[in-house]
């Protein structure tokens, strides 16, 4: 378990350390007097953005078979990375 929790966190911070949100999180920070409540917020919506994310898949997992799922989901970020590269997203 811990393993799980430890390469989830690894993945997670590696991916939104670069992320445009982050970029626009910490731009966000500097135009606020108190950088909390920028720092609570964007926690909330990474917790809340997970909370959906994990609970979307094991309700998907019940009805669509998980390599499926795991193809679709690869399939979907190639095609987010080619239209990031591309400038169409």
């Amino acid at each position: 378990m811990l393993r799980t929790i430890a390469m989830t966190f690894c993945i997670v911070f590696i991916a939104e350390l670069g992320d445009k949100t982050q970029l626009q999180t910490m731009l966000l920070a500097t135009q606020k007097k108190s950088s909390l409540p920028v720092f609570i917020g964007a926690s909330l919506a990474l917790i809340l953005s997970s909370f959906i994310g994990v609970f979307a898949a094991t309700y998907l997992n019940k009805y669509i078979n998980p390599n499926v799922l795991q193809t679709a989901a690869g399939i979907i970020f190639i095609v987010f990375g080619v239209l990031t590269l591309i400038g169409k997203l």
